[in-house]
């Protein structure tokens, strides 16, 4: 669309120009004939570009379709290259300048003037609504597989973040805060005009993506209706160009490294802790046949991290074909993604494959057709799960590499050799993690086919219809076999109750779309510019799912292929699907491109909910004043070029929940059997949840005030937005009282506010011919508010419940008047010093004026851990729970820099989060031991704990963790971040080198991920959130380790 666009303006200079050119006007005396061809940084041809003597108009021509041109010039004089959409470049003729290779930069300040939006494109400059544009060039410099990894900080307003970094695990994205507390507040995504809630974008190339828009008020959002309340965000693939046949490769080969390790007691340091907590057991084990401290000093021990860990092979591989002719042009790709996991036995791969074809049978009618396939394949055991069902926290992969010891005592096996800790499996289940992960089998497969169809119909020159047809099926299948020489399939593990087991789970997944536009435009007296668009759509979700397992397998050796020779378990069937029919208008008025008043109305109309409340109706409206077009600001347009406000309102709605919520459902599980007289159990069916016929639309409205500036010809661009939104009629996973028979329903109550200020900025610092620079800064801030919640409640507490040991211990705190998701726990107050106790010459008593820790007084000694008493009862309970932090941040953002130097390129961008809290649990049970495991490994930073040599330390004393079932402020650290995300080096070979082996373009590029980290966070990594939610951010607790990159690569075009 934009290339047409540009086409019909240039082709109207092109003819000018020949028209001058055939005339006889130029003259060639003393002149140097000039010849060339013009590409853009993919090696692109560029067609119609305009080819002109600098300082002489009357002397130009156009590069024809294959973008090559001819011209005479007088030598010594320079010739400037310009086409839409592209910055121009000079160049000086002298007596060689006979075959020039010309390539032109994009100019994003002009290319992003068509943007796409909801159901169609519009001119930036005629956006009314809050839309951010990636700058997918730049994502494409990270060495990622999903273009998500690569957007965190990249647009103002968009927060993506990372659970950890276990390959083949999905971003998180939210767009202007969550709106929601139990449901999800995932974006709605676009994919070249498919809507669907559950994409995955690790199923796309980054190298397949044309454009990325982000809508973010409800303005230009509120055309999606009952899917926009969570933002907008449409992607466009790639499509063919008119021209020459080019034949494009992009690939590279690197290697991918754990970014940071934790500090671990060495030998000496583990053998003097346990010397401290376990005396007996030290002397018998550790100081046999006259071994004393001081000879575990120089030991190297076993540092388990080294054996878990490796420097993994990544490479990606991508082949592109594109071109065609006036009437039909295509696009075509393969690729190939590998990478290896930090963690030994994980990885993720994928194959993908795209057609495109698009076709104009005549002047009225056109149509394009897209097919896509990718497979892909994530593996390894979840660093998150755990293993043991009855010690929760001593069966995940990072508490037991941290944990297990790095010296054995003396005559002992070492532990590598062994499967498990014979001194500690007993009481801790410490299973040897190097030989599980070795061990286990787990796969996710899964097969994504997309197609899409488009015919275009011009009725009459100012009325054209699109009708599209669609459909996207994907498929999963899981599989997880563990045997003997696991912690999940191992009988010596008494909480093991499976053996030998094995699962498999297969999910399908079927979207079909039909959609149905009438698209009217008009413009009146070249003032008023009038565009309509109506339409009809109809959309239906369909999955599947069966699951099945053995447990006790007989025949190990056969693998997961060997379930059916055990006990039969796990056997699951769910089938599911709903349906959405839709109504939508929007009309644009644009007055002399000074006024723009947009209007948009959707009716959706959804199965999920019953027939009195399944339409739910979403209107918006939005007015912008081009300041800069008014005749006032005339004699500042050289200063000022664009100034543009922006005023907006909407409404837009959430249906993110099952698609049968709103019945009642029954259970006839196993677990309902009963039995009667001691006979043989009999099935019985329970009620396992409550229908509510009642549910609804969950509805959004927003107020976006935005200004959006340029100056100086383009060299600063700058957008400024704040936005108010509020959600109402939430649907809640709400409490309803006992007596009912359950303990949650999905209501529609409480409301949810966000409001914030989003600021970007752009700027070309230097140009010139040699040497550039180019710089974008955005940051965010966000105030996320509860307003109401359920009938008679202020609050909402929650524990972290998947996995874990604490699962009743509430962790987080969502307030009427506060932010969703806050922590809560004890106050810390370091430890109990001399001060704090009498002493009568054997022992300490705690003086009667300082609180207990919640332990007995007659047993807290100095050294103890300390809380800090908030009610003054004299000791620590659960009324002294306050709240300790935040997890959200205060604001986060980006800062990108561009910097050319010749053939040369250079690419620094910065990512960072300020103001949240992470709890670091990893600490509960590693600096400190609190629930004093034998023989448990602890952090380096635990050998400055206190003791009676070390009193001015704050770390409580070996055996001094006080009380079990709190959390407390002591491991909840700041989790701000300033990161170094992407690098990446660049060197374009010169167009003669390119020539001479037929090749348009060769460039050759080292990139880094995730090189540095600038933190106060003591743990892996500051980015971390392994039970992600709206109500639980910010949890570490034996996260997968983040990876640093570094990539050789390859760009060439043929």
């Amino acid at each position: 669309m934009i290339y047409k666009t540009m086409n019909i303006f240039q082709k109207l200079i092109a003819g000018v120009f020949l028209a001058l050119a055939s005339s006889g006007i130029i003259s060639a005396q003393n002149s140097v004939k000039v010849s060339g061809t013009v590409r853009d940084t993919d090696g692109i041809s560029v067609i119609s570009a305009v080819v002109k003597q600098a300082g002489n108009k009357k002397n130009a021509t156009v590069t024809d379709i294959d973008g090559n041109f001819k011209i005479i010039v007088p030598q010594g004089q320079a010739i400037e290259i310009s086409c839409l959409g592209f910055i121009s470049k000079t160049v000086t003729v002298t007596d060689k300048s006979r075959n020039l290779d010309i390539v032109l930069e994009p100019d994003t300040q002009k290319l992003d003037e068509l943007v796409v939006i909801g159901y169609g494109t519009q001119k930036k400059s005629d956006l009314t609504g809050a839309v951010g544009l990636t700058n997918v060039a730049e994502l494409q410099k990270a060495p990622v597989t999903s273009a998500d990894q690569a957007m965190a900080g990249r647009i103002a307003g968009v927060q993506v973040t990372s659970g950890d970094d276990q390959p083949g695990s999905e971003m998180s994205i939210v767009i202007r805060g969550g709106n929601s507390l139990t449901q999800s507040n995932s974006p709605l995504y676009v994919v070249d005009g498919f809507p669907m809630v559950d994409f995955s974008m690790s199923s796309l190339n980054p190298q397949d993506i044309k454009t990325i828009s982000i809508l973010k008020d409800a303005s230009a959002s509120a055309i999606y209706g009952s899917r926009g309340a969570n933002g907008v965000i449409i992607i466009e693939t790639k499509t063919g160009n008119e021209g020459r046949t080019t034949v494009s490769y992009d690939g590279y080969v690197g290697v991918a490294m754990a970014a940071n390790r934790m500090e671990m007691m060495s030998p000496y340091e583990f053998v003097k802790y346990q010397l401290e907590v376990n005396p007996t057991y030290v002397n018998s084990a550790y100081f046999k046949d006259g071994k004393t401290l001081e000879d575990y000093r120089d030991i190297k021990g076993i540092d388990w991290q080294d054996l878990l860990f490796r420097n993994a092979m990544i490479h990606n591989h991508s082949l592109s074909v594109s071109g065609g002719s006036k009437r039909t042009t295509f696009n075509a790709s393969l690729s190939y993604t590998d990478h290896q996991g930090v963690i030994i036995n994980s990885g993720y791969n994928r194959y993908r494959g795209r057609i495109y074809l698009n076709h104009k049978v005549n002047e009225r009618i056109r149509f394009n057709v897209a097919a896509d396939y990718s497979r892909d394949k994530a593996y390894g055991d979840i660093a998150t799960q755990s293993s043991n069902t009855t010690q929760q926290y001593a069966g995940y992969l990072m508490y037991r590499t941290w944990g297990s010891r790095p010296v054995t005592g003396v005559g002992e096996d070492s532990l590598d050799e062994l499967l498990y800790d014979p001194d500690a499996l007993s009481v801790d289940s410490r299973f040897n993690p190097i030989v599980d992960t070795q061990n286990s089998d787990r796969k996710k497969n899964g097969s994504y086919v997309h197609f899409n169809a488009n015919a275009t119909f011009l009725i009459l020159p100012e009325l054209e219809l699109t009708i599209k047809g669609g459909l996207y099926n994907r498929t999963w299948r899981e599989t997880s076999y563990y045997n003997s020489n696991t912690s999940k399939g191992s009988s010596l593990l008494a909480s093991n109750t499976k053996g030998v087991n094995g699962t498999v789970n297969f999910r399908e997944a079927r979207s079909y779309l039909n959609e149905n536009t009438l698209k009217y435009r008009k413009k009146f007296k070249k003032l008023h510019d009038f565009t309509a668009l109506a339409g009809w759509t109809i959309q239906s979700d369909n999955s599947d799912a069966w699951e099945f397992g053995g447990e006790k397998l007989l025949i190990e050796q056969l693998g997961i292929s060997g379930i059916d020779n055990g006990t039969p378990s796990a056997v699951k069937a769910v089938l599911s699907g709903n349906r959405m029919m839709s109504f939508l208008t929007r009309l644009n008025y644009n007055y002399d491109d000074r006024y723009l008043l947009t209007a948009s109305f959707r009716a959706d109309g959804s199965s999920k909910f019953s027939k009195e409340n399944r339409w739910g109706y979403f209107p918006s409206a939005a007015f912008a004043w081009n300041i800069s077009n008014e005749k006032f600001m005339k004699n500042a347009s050289r200063v000022i070029n664009v100034l543009k406000l922006r005023l907006s309102y909407g409404e837009t709605g959430n249906d993110r929940i099952g698609d049968y919520s709103r019945f009642a459902s029954m259970n006839s599980s196993y677990s309902n059997y009963y039995s009667f007289g001691n006979t043989a159990p009999k099935p019985g069916i329970t009620a396992s949840s409550m229908g509510n016929q009642d549910l609804k639309w969950e509805t959004t409205s927003q107020f976006d005030l935005g200004l959006d500036m340029e100056l100086f010809k383009g060299r600063i661009k700058a957008t400024i937005d704040l936005y108010d939104k509020h959600t109402r009629d939430l649907l809640l996973y709400a409490n309803v009282p006992y007596t009912s028979g359950y303990s949650r329903i999905y209501k529609n109550i409480g409301k949810m506010g966000n409001s914030g200020l989003e600021f970007s900025l752009s700027t070309i610092n230097v140009k010139s011919r040699i040497f550039s620079w180019r710089s974008d800064f955005n940051i965010s801030f966000n105030r996320n508010r509860i307003k109401s919640l359920n009938e008679g409640e202020t609050r909402l507490l929650t524990p972290i419940s998947q996995d874990w040991t604490m699962s009743s211990v509430n962790l987080y705190l969502a307030e009427v008047g506060s932010s969703a998701a806050r922590f809560i726990g004890l106050v810390w107050d370091g430890v109990y010093g001399y001060d704090d106790f009498y002493f009568d010459g054997t022992s300490y008593t705690l003086r009667k004026d300082v609180p207990a820790n919640g332990m007995s007084r007659d047993v807290i000694q100095p050294g103890d851990v300390k809380y800090r008493d908030i009610d003054g009862d004299g000791t620590i309970t659960d009324k002294d729970v306050v709240v300790i932090g935040n997890a959200l941040p205060l604001h986060y953002g980006g800062f990108n820099n561009e910097f050319t130097i010749g053939n040369f390129s250079l690419n620094l961008f910065f990512q960072w989060s300020y103001g949240n809290d992470v709890m670091n649990a990893n600490r509960m049970y590693l600096e400190g031991n609190q629930t004093n495991r034998p023989l448990l490994n602890q952090f380096k930073s635990y050998a400055d704990r206190w003791t009676p040599e070390n009193t001015s330390s704050r770390i409580f004393r070996a055996g001094g963790a006080g009380p079990t079932g709190y959390y407390s402020s002591r491991t909840l650290e700041d989790g701000s971040f300033l990161r170094l995300k992407t690098v990446q080096i660049a060197y374009d070979f010169p167009s003669r080198w390119c020539q001479a082996i037929h090749a348009q373009r060769i460039s050759l590029y080292l990139s880094g991920q995730n090189l540095f980290t600038w933190t106060k966070y003591s743990g892996m990594d500051p980015e971390v959130s392994v039970r992600n939610s709206a109500l639980t951010p910010g949890f570490d607790y034996s996260a997968y380790p983040r990876s640093r990159t570094f990539v050789f690569g390859l760009k060439a075009t043929f």
